[in-house]
């Protein structure tokens, strides 16, 4: 062990503005504002969008969900059985994306994982965007197949990899990228996977519950939907609870229920978590999710006369600096205002590319918001670009 040098490489991260440590919060606390050793901020770095996490109704069913079927599943569903909530969480998201099944996963991570060295190997290739989250580009790798990277939402240069790909193709895209908030030009890539006969698989983790018809993706809101084969996300952020899923056709369930090793080799979420997950999409399908999406832009529209806009109402927004220490410094300030944005870096973000990530719930006030733009207003004087 002694010949790794662990310790230089930390000390390396340190000197570099890299290092990183677990924040540890107090019990008492909610998504959007946080507590840690008798000091409290106003949270703008959760993924909570619309404030489900902490809400009545997830609580209320999380525990009649325990209460029902207790704290695990015991083991894989292929070993010990499948509990019903699991099946009905499937097919309601089967029934939301409007896809023939789906495949809950215990994270949205398991499910790159899991899907894409099930479809493709040696001998195929895989097309993703630059900008692809970290979980899609280690799934790619992790296959075996050949991987061609086009600049971020560059469709020419899509085009041409996809004249010359070999063997089974598969083109994969988020649809609202999570560091950069824009969306991704998804009419446009399904045109040019269909023109060559490809796969497309859509990550909509940051879109799901935020845009398009019942919170439904960006792939609804602009009508493609029926036209993307794989629908990938998350329920750990618009749901405000954990996990992920795929919706596809049957026959690719069918596929991953056998082939997908992040399914098959771990234990099953538990079944109070999917009882409760469809709780949270009956709220996102209904006139709930419609006034949590309406408060949500409304949010969002009071904060893009400070921070440029991403041209839709997604609900992330980047103040990109440039350096780690400008990040760091602007972060630290935010902080001791009372607001809680760490600063993203290298090997999230690009080098000279890190930034401040904030992320609008429809649980944060009016007062959140403006006094959030007087601190940004007052570290901006302090020499923030």
């Amino acid at each position: 062990m002694s010949d790794w040098n662990i310790e230089a490489q930390l000390e390396q991260w340190r000197v570099q503005g890299l290092w990183r440590e677990l924040r540890p919060l107090d019990d008492e606390m909610t998504c959007i504002t946080v507590r840690s050793g008798g000091r409290g901020w106003v949270n703008f770095s959760s993924n909570d969008y619309l404030g489900l996490a902490n809400s009545a109704e997830i609580r209320e069913a999380l525990t009649e969900g325990v209460a029902k079927y207790g704290g695990g599943s015991g083991a894989s569903r292929l070993v010990c059985g499948t509990h019903r909530a699991h099946l009905d969480l499937e097919e309601a998201l089967a029934d939301f994306k409007g896809t023939a099944a789906a495949l809950t996963f215990s994270s949205g991570f398991a499910v790159a994982l899991g899907t894409i060295p099930a479809l493709v190997g040696a001998g195929d290739t895989i097309i993703l965007d630059k900008l692809c989250h970290a979980s899609l580009v280690d799934a790619a790798r992790l296959s075996g197949a050949t991987i061609r990277v086009f600049p971020h939402n560059h469709l020419e240069k899509l085009e041409r990899l996809l004249s010359t790909a070999k063997g089974r193709v598969l083109v994969i895209t988020e649809s609202i990228f999570s560091m950069d908030g824009d969306a991704a030009p998804l009419r446009e890539i399904v045109a040019l996977k269909e023109k060559h006969g490809a796969w497309l698989l859509v990550d909509e983790a940051h879109a799901v519950g935020v845009l398009g018809p019942q919170g439904r993706g960006l792939a609804a809101d602009l009508g493609v939907d029926r036209q993307v084969d794989l629908h990938m996300g998350t329920l750990s952020k618009a749901f405000g609870l954990s996990g992920g899923y795929l919706a596809a056709s049957r026959a690719v369930i069918d596929l991953l229920v056998n082939r997908a090793r992040s399914f098959i080799y771990t234990t099953a979420p538990p079944p109070a978590l999917a009882h409760a997950a469809q709780q949270a999409l009956h709220l996102l399908r209904g006139e709930r999710g419609d006034a949590l999406r309406n408060k949500l832009q409304a949010n969002v529209q009071r904060l893009l006369p400070l921070l440029p806009g991403t041209g839709i109402q997604a609900a992330i927004l980047p103040l990109i600096l440039g350096s780690e220490e400008a990040a760091m410094q602007a972060s630290q300030e935010l902080n001791n205002a009372g607001f809680l944005i760490p600063c993203i870096r290298f090997p999230t973000v690009a080098r000279g590319r890190a930034r401040l990530r904030l992320t609008v719930s429809a649980a944060h006030t009016m007062a959140h918001l403006d006094a959030l733009k007087g601190a940004l207003s007052t570290v901006a004087s302090h020499g923030m670009p």
